[in-house]
């Protein structure tokens, strides 16, 4: 009989004092590896995500995808008496993660110094807008804020009255939540090696430096800082566009390389006038524009698939939830069920399977749903 995977992380605890996305992701993370999880929530509302729409079940669709297989500690944190009784757990623990402004989890008395007394080994993460300290380490923000402060935005946000907010909340994810894993995996090498615990300061803003690698280089070599939609790689290039078709359907097309960009050009047939110009890219763009907008999405599908110039047609979420690529992949297979016995697709995280848990069917944690079980324990 094969052996039930445990996962990586299998006998690592966590203790998740954070809410809402970066910190949740990232101790889903570890969940799905084997981690044993346990959210720390506020009596009677709990992790503020459980109320957002859509509701499923009896919490949040999102609480739910973040937060499938943890479990639920619903304890008011500004009562003395409960930090008392958090302490057997803490001295267990492998990993906390918070996500409260500077300051706030000393107050409570649960800081890394104070931690640190009771359990010398503990890794300690605290996830911020701009880290524990300097001028901006108090001031409130969410993803838009952060992704403005780093420049980001300013790279490519639409022009004059027609803006567009981005569709994914980079800060919290991609400076969130992956560099809060990379960063426990790695102070967890180093417990390995060193026997020594760590403090780990993540500001989500600062971490979004290295997708403007591009911008930085241009700007610290030449002086030549990425302005709105004018770089080659946000929406200033033919050869890394958006362009839309007749039927109102859009091409994504990125023939970077001249080899690509060649086939492209054969396939658009565009005029050789065009091909080669660079003075004048913003022209090129709009003959590109003409030419995609003469013939609609089907026409456009059949040509690129034969092109292989890294041009393909914009997917919307649902229809790329059901391409065949990601259904033989299988990376829909786990699912997630709540309180009514109804289930959906687990949300997929970027682990190998041979890291993970082998776990199909899971739920999310109902407010509290470790309480009784945690109080008589401590009652013995």
């Amino acid at each position: 009989m094969k052996e039930v995977l445990k996962g990586s992380l299998e006998g690592i605890k966590v203790i998740d004092f954070s809410t809402l996305l970066p910190g949740p992701l990232a101790s889903l993370f570890l969940s799905e590896t084997g981690a044993e999880v346990i959210k720390i929530e506020k009596p009677g509302v709990g992790d503020e995500i459980r109320l957002s729409n859509p509701q499923w079940g009896e919490q949040s669709v999102s609480f739910s995808l973040l937060n499938r297989g943890k479990k639920s500690l619903s304890l008011d944190l500004k009562d003395p008496k409960n930090l008392k009784i958090l302490i057997p757990i803490l001295k267990e623990a492998d990993i906390i993660i918070e996500q409260f402004r500077p300051g706030v989890m000393k107050r409570l008395g649960l800081d890394y110094e104070s931690i640190k007394k009771i359990n010398q080994d503990i890794i300690y993460v605290s996830i911020t807008g701009y880290g524990q300290y300097g001028p901006k380490s108090m001031v409130a923000g969410h993803d838009l804020n952060y992704i403005g402060n780093a420049g980001l935005l300013s790279i490519s946000m639409g022009r004059e009255n027609d803006t567009v907010v981005p569709p994914a909340l980079v800060a919290d994810i991609a400076g969130g939540s992956y560099p809060a894993v990379i960063n426990i995996l790695l102070a967890l090498r180093k417990r390995d090696l060193n026997k020594e615990g760590s403090y780990i300061d993540l500001s989500m803003t600062e971490n979004l430096f290295p997708f403007m690698f591009w911008g930085l280089g241009s700007g610290f070599a030449h002086n030549k800082w990425p302005g709105n939609s004018d770089g080659v790689l946000s929406g200033g290039s033919p050869r890394y566009n958006i362009y839309k078709t007749s039927d109102g359907s859009y091409v994504a097309a990125a023939p970077l390389e001249d080899r690509f960009w060649n086939k492209f050009c054969e396939a658009i047939e565009l005029p050789k006038k065009f091909i080669k110009m660079q003075d004048d890219q913003e022209k090129v763009i709009q003959e590109i524009r003409k030419i995609i907008g003469q013939k609609e999405k089907k026409y456009w599908l059949d040509v690129f698939s034969k092109a292989d110039c890294c041009c393909s047609i914009v997917k919307s979420v649902e229809e790329a939830i059901n391409d065949n690529h990601f259904k033989v992949r299988k990376i829909f297979e786990n699912k997630i069920i709540n309180n009514l016995g109804e289930e959906i697709p687990a949300l997929p995280i970027p682990v190998d399977m041979q890291f993970r848990k082998d776990q199909k069917r899971v739920s999310a944690p109902s407010l509290g749903d470790i309480n009784d079980q945690f109080f008589k324990l401590k009652n013995h």
